[in-house]
């Protein structure tokens, strides 16, 4: 039996979370296993029943929300043959992502580095899987773009909606029709 989508997150996810929003605040390098334990309510070393450590967290946060953004991305763009339409939701969702996870961009544009070489490549390998669907979905609905300039396209346009950490001055229904009318009409221009 499946728990419904409004169930409680998991010790492990409670502790993701707090990670991510104390890495955001801090950096990776400036928090320790104690205040990540402190801040979800248990030691620090009893993290460790959950992760190997600090690097650990870091690593899955990242790799976790590349993955989730790409099979999504690769969902939207199998679910209709409609390339406006596509844009449309490609759009929609990532908007949705940055103004809910403000602190996961703030970390992986500061703290990627921080990952291990192999993590990491894992990560840029989900980011560019991620930005070739939209590039193929933007080169459906433009046939008139090369592929590096809709790839240029797709790279400010992710650019632009991933400055909501540091840009979010409107309330979230403002900005998030702010962030979608603006990328739209960089997409179709």
């Amino acid at each position: 039996m499946t728990e419904p989508a409004t169930s409680r997150p998991s010790r492990r996810e409670q502790i993701l979370d707090a990670a991510a929003e104390l890495f955001a605040r801090y950096g990776f390098h400036g928090v320790g296993i104690d205040d990540i334990g402190r801040a979800v309510g248990i030691s620090g070393p009893a993290l460790y029943r959950h992760f190997r450590g600090k690097d650990a967290m870091l690593a899955e946060m990242l790799t976790g929300i590349s993955d989730r953004l790409l099979d999504a991305g690769r969902s939207r763009a199998s679910s209709t043959a409609e390339p406006l339409r596509t844009l449309d939701e490609l759009v929609r969702r990532h908007v949705e992502f940055a103004l809910t996870n403000p602190a996961l961009i703030s970390v992986h544009l500061r703290d990627l580095d921080s990952l291990a070489a192999d993590e990491r490549h894992r990560v840029r390998e989900a980011q560019r899987g991620y930005v070739e669907v939209w590039v193929e979905v933007l080169r459906l609905a433009r046939p008139e773009l090369d592929p590096a300039t809709a790839r240029a396209t797709v790279h400010a346009v992710l650019g632009l909606i991933n400055s909501t950490p540091y840009s979010a001055h409107l309330g979230t229904a403002a900005m998030t029709a702010l962030l979608h009318r603006m990328a739209m009409s960089a997409l179709t221009g």
